[in-house]
C-alpha cells in the first residue's frame, strides 16, 4: 500500500481497527488529513477471524505499521461474558449481544481516549450494513449509552450523519468524508484500489456467537450452570457434547486434535477421562458425574457408540489417579441424540 507523509496536526482519535476493509479504510482516510490515530484491536473468546495465521489482528497490525501509528489490543474478558449472558439490548439469532457488545468496546475506546489526550473516536463503520449495530437507531444508542455523542467519527458514512465535532471544529475537511450506506462493498473495494490498499481479508470469519449451532450449545451451558466463565469457553468450542440424563456433561473429541485437546483436561478435579483402551476410538471428557457408577456407564456407552466397531470396548476411566475399567457395546447414534447439545 502507498502511503502519504500527512501534515501536521495536534488531535488525536482512536481508531476502533477491526482489521476488516471498512476500519482499514477509515483509518487511512483519517490520517491522511494528518491526524495522529492510536489503533486498538479488541479481542474475544467467540472472533473466528483470528485463528492461525493472517487474520484480523493481522491486517490491523500490518496498516498501522505502514502508516507508522501506535497500535495495542484489549481483551474483551468477564465483563463482555455477563452482556452475552445478560444483554441489555436483546441478542441476534444466535446468542451474539452485538450492540452490548459494541457498547463495551466505545466505553473502553472513550478511557482510552482520556488516557492518551485524544479528541475524538474513529470507526470504520458503516450505515446499514450489520443489522444488529449499525441502523441508524443503533448508533444512536451506542452514542447516547456511552455519552459519546459528536464524538464518533464513521468517514466512511459520515454525510449521513450531523457534523461530529472534529467536523464543525475544522479538525477534519467534511468534504473528504464519504456517503456510504448498506451492505455491499463494492464501494469500499473501489475506494481500496484508488488507494493502493490491496491486501485485506474477505469479509467471511465474524462471531462464534452468530453460528446456530454453537449457540445452542452454548445457551443450554448458559440454562444449566446459570452462567459463563472464561475457563468454559475452550471445551464449549470443543468436540461433541451430551448432557446425560443425571445432569453430568460429556465431551468427545471428533478427531485426532480435539482428542489431544480434550487429554489436556485430564486430572482436574471433579472430571472423569475415558478412553478406548483396545479399539481406536475418541477420548472424552465427563464431569458432573461425582462417582455415579450409572452415569459413568452411560458415558462409556457413548464412548464406545463413536468407536464404529462391532463387539465390546473396554474404556478407562481415569479421576484422580484412579482407573476404573468399564465394558461397554456401542449403540446406534440416534440412542443419544437427545443428549445431544
Amino acid at each position: 500500500m502507498q502511503t502519504t507523509t500527512p501534515p501536521v496536526n495536534e488531535h488525536k482519535a482512536i481508531a476502533l481497527m477491526s482489521g476488516g476493509l471498512d476500519s482499514n479504510l477509515a483509518v487511512r482516510i483519517v490520517h491522511d488529513m494528518g491526524i495522529e490515530i492510536i489503533g486498538v484491536h479488541f479481542t474475544g473468546p467467540f472472533c473466528m477471524c483470528n485463528r492461525g495465521a493472517g487474520g484480523c489482528i493481522h491486517y490491523a497490525n500490518k496498516i498501522a505499521g505502514e502508516l507508522g501509528i501506535s497500535f495495542s489490543t484489549i481483551g474483551l474478558g468477564n465483563e463482555y461474558l455477563e452482556h452475552v449472558v445478560n444483554p441489555k439490548h436483546g441478542r441476534g439469532s444466535g446468542m451474539n449481544a452485538c450492540l452490548d457488545c459494541r457498547i463495551l468496546m466505545f466505553e473502553k475506546a472513550k478511557v482510552l481516549m482520556a488516557e492518551k489526550g485524544a479528541s475524538f473516536i474513529l470507526t470504520g463503520e458503516v450505515l446499514g450494513q450489520r443489522p444488529m449495530s449499525q441502523l441508524r437507531d443503533k448508533l444512536a444508542i451506542i452514542e447516547r449509552e456511552t455519552s459519546l455523542q459528536g464524538l464518533i467519527l464513521r468517514p466512511l458514512s459520515a454525510q449521513h450523519f450531523p457534523p461530529t465535532l472534529p467536523e464543525r471544529e475544522g479538525w477534519i475537511d467534511r468534504d473528504a468524508l464519504l456517503d456510504i450506506s448498506g451492505r455491499g462493498r463494492r464501494p469500499q473495494m473501489d475506494l481500496a484500489e484508488k488507494l493502493h490498499l490491496g491486501d485485506y481479508p474477505c469479509p467471511a470469519g465474524g462471531c462464534l456467537l452468530t453460528d446456530k449451532n454453537f449457540a445452542v450449545r452454548l445457551r443450554e451451558h448458559i440454562d444449566h450452570t446459570g452462567g459463563l466463565q472464561m475457563a468454559d469457553i475452550a471445551l464449549l468450542k470443543l468436540g461433541r457434547h451430551f448432557r446425560l440424563p443425571s445432569g453430568a456433561k460429556l465431551i468427545l473429541g471428533r478427531n485426532e486434535e480435539e482428542c489431544k485437546q480434550v487429554e489436556r483436561h485430564a486430572g482436574k478435579e471433579g472430571v472423569l477421562m475415558l478412553v478406548p483402551k483396545n479399539v481406536p476410538g475418541p477420548s472424552a471428557l465427563l464431569s458432573g458425574a461425582d462417582g455415579d457408577s450409572e452415569t459413568r456407564t452411560v458415558a462409556a456407552k457413548i464412548v464406545a457408540t463413536y468407536c464404529n466397531v462391532q463387539g465390546d470396548v473396554i474404556v478407562e476411566a481415569t479421576a484422580s489417579g484412579e482407573t476404573h475399567t468399564i465394558t461397554a457395546s456401542g449403540g446406534q447414534r440416534d440412542d443419544f441424540a437427545e443428549m445431544k447439545c
